[in-house]
């Protein structure tokens, strides 16, 4: 039986592939790129490439094979995803897939903000087409926001709107291990896992422990709304990305993301990764000349 990566050149897609291949031989591994030259190295180790874009339904076609499991990447491209979903859906449908396991959102129907709104719509359309599922309702990861601790240092503040908010991030790592488990595994059909961290912190924490990493003053500085957006906007980011991320925000002040339920570390095995080991990986990255003199 093949195992299907979808996205399997993004950042969680990788790590997803990479971990699979420590468990199962590579010719039981595909891999859904949009562009056979990003797969080289695993097209190397064995691993079979197929090219499809979730913009182009006709080459969804040849993605999938009869009962196969398939995980399903969710698109990138905020405000177009469900009919790219769709298209995935629709050809995994049409293919008679095993499994098809989505990677959705924590809170899943629960979650009142905007980024949610295209993976329950997606979680709609995967009840819809009659397949085997699992939705691994994904948290958040610890590099949405390590991953961009040079601006952080540079400014010596971490910008938000979340007040007093807390969030229960993973490492993209456990939650590749998540996906692994249940693709390997026995007994995940029709369940929806509600995925997080093992512990929850606030801005104020997260900033408190960069600044105790870097040796540079940080700190929290919290915006109103309006204020953020504004800076967002300024910074570069397309307007309906800064909403995006201001309603993230507002969720999380008011406890969306917060929630510990134990179900990632329960499938991977072992407790997921502190936000410190993320902090310390993305202070090497920022300034590596200065990460290889210090200690976490």
């Amino acid at each position: 039986m093949k195992i299907t990566v979808t996205g399997a050149t993004g950042h969680l897609g990788r790590l997803v592939v990479a971990a699979l291949l420590e468990q199962v031989p590579a010719e039981r591994v595909a891999a859904v790129v949009r562009t056979r030259d990003r797969a080289v190295d695993l097209a190397a180790l064995g691993v079979e490439v197929r090219v499809a874009d979730y913009d182009e339904p006709d080459s969804l076609a040849g993605a999938f094979r009869p009962g196969e499991r398939v995980l399903f990447i969710s698109g990138s491209e905020v405000g177009r995803r469900v009919p790219q979903h769709g298209a995935v859906v629709d050809a995994a449908a049409a293919a008679g897939v095993g499994l098809l396991a989505y990677t959705g959102i924590l809170g899943g129907p629960e979650a009142d903000f905007l980024l949610a709104d295209e993976h329950k719509a997606t979680e709609q359309l995967v009840l819809g087409s009659g397949l085997p599922y699992v939705f691994l309702r994904n948290g958040w990861y610890h590099e949405n926001y390590t991953e961009h601790l040079a601006t952080v240092l540079d400014h010596g503040a971490v910008l938000g709107s979340a007040g007093g908010g807390r969030i229960s991030s993973a490492a993209r790592a456990d939650y590749a291990a998540a996906a692994v488990a249940v693709l390997t595994g026995e007994g995940h059909e029709g369940r929806a896992y509600e995925l997080s961290g093992d512990t929850a912190w606030s801005f104020e924490e997260y900033a408190a422990e960069v600044a105790r990493q870097s040796g540079t003053p940080v700190r929290y500085r919290e915006l109103p709304p309006h204020e953020h957006r504004q800076v967002l906007v300024g910074a570069g980011l397309p307007e309906p990305l800064a909403d995006v991320l201001v309603d993230v925000d507002a969720a999380v002040s008011r406890g969306l993301l917060a929630g510990t339920t134990g179900e990632l570390s329960r499938l991977i095995g072992r407790p997921t990764a502190p936000l410190a080991e993320a902090v310390a990986a993305g202070l090497a990255a920022a300034r590596p000349a200065e990460a290889a003199t210090r200690h976490p």
